[in-house]
């Protein structure tokens, strides 16, 4: 099957898409942890931050831009919300392609992390 992500953007995966642009993807996330939570992936297939370097940098760039964007048009601007990369194993990744959370519609979100 591949990546999940890369199937998503390629239309092969349905999803509700929130944001798109030439370069990034944003849909509501399955199992959402607020009632906003959408997940923003780049086109450009890329495991996860390790593999950025100087000449695929341009895609956080990409994918921050793309959250500003999501978060006025979602109305999370002016209240505020969270950003959320989860990086490696350890980190909370599951799906393999780098992407960010942007969650909120809440008055608050809680604490960071809760161990």
């Amino acid at each position: 099957m591949g990546c999940l992500f890369c199937n998503i953007i390629k239309g092969e995966v349905p999803s509700k898409k929130i944001y798109e642009n030439e370069r990034v993807y944003a849909f509501e996330d399955i199992n959402p942890c607020a009632p906003v939570h959408v997940l923003v992936v780049h086109k450009t297939h890329i495991r996860n931050i390790d593999e950025l370097d100087h000449s695929n940098a341009p895609i956080m760039a990409d994918l921050f831009l793309a959250v500003k964007e999501i978060a006025r048009s979602t109305g999370l601007e002016a209240d505020g919300y969270r950003v959320i990369i989860n990086n490696g194993k350890a980190g909370g990744q599951v799906i393999w392609h780098l992407h960010v959370h942007v969650l909120g519609g809440l008055p608050d979100l809680g604490p960071m992390l809760s161990v």
